[in-house]
């Protein structure tokens, strides 16, 4: 197969308004999208239930997996609404943010969404409206109030966020919204379920502890978005190893933690992830430009294509797909800089302890170095639960990973990962083999020119009761 072709960093889109039916949702697919993030901050149960319904649909008419991830809302705390949805505000003003539901004069009492009374300390900075808006508490009002000082000349708009980067929600993250969106969703078709504003270890737990109760088989996806998630490089690999994968979350984290920082630690998350075979998804403004122009600008090109290279598993769409003008155009440009970044520029390896390398771990390290040793066109994977195939995609081979499994959850859940492409097949003894024949009848897998078959290193398990034990050599 010629590896050229093919796209080992997977591409997650937001669908909104400008996918929200099922002829867009089809388009985008077709064209290479490999996951559809549902956000539970707009739109209905009943809107996501359709869009389910389109994103399965398509899928199966593309005959791939794809992926459909719930994003909680979490504790993003949002003003109210204001009079003329605008309020003028200046350096030394006191503003009192009130929680409690009331209309909106002009004057400085702003209602909140959200009771900060309870969380915050007086000294403690508030951004408001994506940081445009500086300020610092100075005292607590009330029960349900408080009194911040603005540090600087803007103004707000109804329903924009609050950032508070100091403030300890002390694992309270999950609202009366998120809990109410996770019963509703447990009984969907979801494959992940992210986590907004996680700070420990501990509130993955919680949620995958909730997940089970109620017989969800979803995984989980940590958004790294706060300041106590990053605040260490234990905490923040404890976070990796809790979570099924990462989102980097970079809108919320440059406002919490500094612009200045997030580079550095994208760079950090996508190596913890590849260290423990997690997911880690690059998100926000990799092509922002694009929801108002056709082509995005030199520097989002080197957004993403830098997201590639440090071997991020998938980049995302927000507003892009949602809300844009041009959600396909921006798919397809988006495969282009995938496509030509990763045909002309290897992915380093990782450093790994060798004396702590699990079973699993060395055979799949050992299938992705054979693979390049032999110069194969393709490594197949049979798996059960998928592991084998993560473990497989850490090492981040320069070909493709043609995985299948009986499950039709964990070939959904594979449609994210490094260079996987997930098909649901009956268990079969050789039903890797069959698959990588099947697909080369079907011009899916192509072989080299003037070569008649395809090298494949096939990697799989005696039985579907014992886990992955035996690497193979076949041509097909």
């Amino acid at each position: 197969m010629s590896s050229r072709l093919f796209k080992r960093t997977k591409i997650l889109a937001t669908i909104g308004p400008a996918t929200n039916s099922a002829e867009m949702i089809e388009s985008i697919i077709m064209a290479g999208v490999n996951g559809c993030r549902l956000n539970c901050s707009h739109g209905s149960n009943e809107e996501r239930d359709q869009q389910i319904k389109w994103i399965r649909a398509a899928a199966a008419k593309k005959g791939r997996s794809v992926a459909i991830l719930q994003d909680l809302q979490g504790p993003k705390i949002r003003l109210g609404e204001l009079k003329d949805n605008h309020l003028d505000l200046k350096a030394g003003d006191e503003m009192i943010l009130e929680s409690k539901d009331f209309e909106h004069d002009g004057g400085l009492t702003v209602p909140v969404q959200y009771n900060l009374a309870e969380k915050v300390a007086v000294g403690e900075p508030i951004f408001l409206f994506d940081g445009k808006i500086k300020s610092e508490v100075v005292e607590i009002s009330s029960d349900t109030a408080i009194k911040v000082k603005v540090l600087n000349d803007g103004f707000v708009m109804s329903k924009k966020g609050l950032n508070l980067p100091e403030t300890d929600f002390g694992g309270d993250i999950l609202t009366p919204k998120d809990l109410a969106d996770i019963e509703y969703g447990a009984n969907c078709d979801y494959d992940y379920v992210s986590l907004s504003f996680v700070q420990s270890a501990t509130d993955i737990v919680k949620l995958k502890q909730l997940l089970l109760s109620l017989g969800s088989t979803a995984k989980v996806i940590a958004k790294i978005e706060t300041k106590k998630a990053i605040e260490s490089e234990k905490n923040l690999e404890e976070i990796v190893k809790a979570a099924d994968g990462i989102m980097v979350a970079r809108g919320d984290m440059a406002v919490e933690a500094g612009a200045e920082v997030v580079p550095i630690v994208q760079r950090e998350l996508i190596a913890l992830c590849r260290k423990h075979a997690k997911l880690c998804i690059v998100a926000t403004q990799m092509m922002a430009s694009m929801v108002d122009e056709l082509e995005p600008t030199r520097a989002e090109v080197s957004d993403v294509a830098t997201a590639v290279v440090q071997g991020a598993d998938a980049v995302m769409l927000s507003d892009e797909t949602a809300n844009g003008k041009y959600p396909l155009e921006t798919v397809k440009e988006m495969k282009k800089v995938i496509l030509f970044t990763q045909n002309h520029s290897r992915i380093a390896p990782i450093k790994r302890d060798i004396e702590k390398m699990g079973i699993y771990d060395a055979i799949s390290a050992a299938a992705a170095r054979l693979a390049e040793d032999i110069e194969a066109d393709i490594m197949i994977c049979q798996t059960a639960t998928g592991a084998t195939a993560m473990k497989m995609a850490g090492e981040r081979p320069n070909l493709p990973i043609v995985t299948v499994t009986y499950n039709a959850r964990v070939a959904n859940q594979l449609a994210l990962i490094y260079a996987n492409s997930a098909f649901m097949r009956p268990y079969a003894k050789n039903s890797g083999y069959n698959l990588g024949l099947e697909l080369k009848e079907s011009g899916y897998l192509l072989t080299k020119e003037g070569e008649k078959d395809l090298t494949a290193v096939i990697v799989s398990g005696k039985d579907n009761k014992v886990g992955t034990d035996t690497i193979k050599i076949r041509k097909i």
